[in-house]
């Protein structure tokens, strides 16, 4: 099963850890204390809106940006998910409009390399 907890969580921390910061220095700055902000990081608790907003000033990061990160992360879970549930059918390739994005009409399934802006996530299809 996937929790969406658990990406939001991943997502923060990566956010966090490229910008070379603590968890002490985002909970100062959030205004939240360090063992809950650290249990969101690592998906045990749900994070309200208005901790979300707090998390994303201290960090200068738009909620929507963090959100489009997660949702790019739970369809390649899904994808995962799914190729792993359903390993002789050919893998459906989700379809949403997104900033920057890239046809991928014609290329091989065998392998797709999808970029985000601060890495690469590579896609394996069974």
């Amino acid at each position: 099963m996937i929790l969406l907890r658990r990406l939001l969580g991943d997502v923060l921390r990566r956010q966090r850890q490229r910008q070379g910061r603590t968890l002490r220095e985002v909970s100062s700055s959030a205004r939240v204390s360090l063992g809950y902000l650290s249990e969101v990081e690592r998906g045990q608790k749900e994070a309200s809106s208005e901790l979300l907003s707090a998390i994303c000033d201290a960090l200068d990061v738009r909620m929507s940006e963090l959100m489009r990160e997660v949702s790019d992360e739970l369809a390649l879970a899904e994808l995962a998910q799914s190729a792993a549930a359903t390993p002789s059918e050919p893998v459906p390739t989700p379809v949403r409009p997104m900033l920057g994005s890239v046809s991928v009409a014609g290329v091989p399934p065998e392998r797709v390399t999808i970029k985000a802006p601060s890495e690469a996530v590579d896609v394996v299809a069974a």
